[in-house]
């Protein structure tokens, strides 16, 4: 009887599981530099819609890398995401295919940020975090 009762307060008082993300360490090659950031991996649907929602501070060499089954069509979005951030969108071979710059959204309706192209990778990292390593559209990312 007592057994049962435990069995049943721990039913109901478990905790939700949560999808743990994976970190890795990726490079960006410019011409002969390479830089490297370590970012966190969004490879199901669940963590690619949380995104980087309600962070309140990323590290200068951090980001989120997501990462889809095959080529993908739209945009982003900053909904509840409390920090300014770039995003890179790269071809299946690593290619930065266009760079945009996002705002923080906390209103009901959020603008999109689309590359009108379809992309198989994305980086989000802090804004400006391309420009002032003087990463550009045409470069790589290596995943190792």
């Amino acid at each position: 009887m007592l057994k049962n009762r435990i069995k049943l307060l721990g039913f109901f008082f478990r905790q939700e599981k949560k999808e743990s993300l994976q970190t890795k360490m990726i490079k960006v090659s410019s011409g002969e530099r390479t830089t490297k950031l370590t970012v966190q991996v969004a490879d199901t649907q669940g963590k690619r819609e949380k995104g980087l929602m309600f962070v309140g501070k990323l590290p200068e060499n951090e980001g989120m890398l997501f990462v889809f089954s095959g080529k993908t069509y739209g945009g982003f979005w900053m909904k509840n995401t409390l920090i300014p951030l770039s995003i890179a969108f790269l071809d299946s071979d690593g290619k930065i295919l266009k760079i945009l710059d996002m705002v923080p959204c906390k209103e009901d309706e959020c603008p999109t940020y689309d590359p009108e192209l379809s992309y198989q990778y994305a980086i989000e990292v802090n804004l400006g975090w391309f420009e002032k390593n003087q990463i550009k559209e045409g470069d790589f990312v290596k995943f190792d």
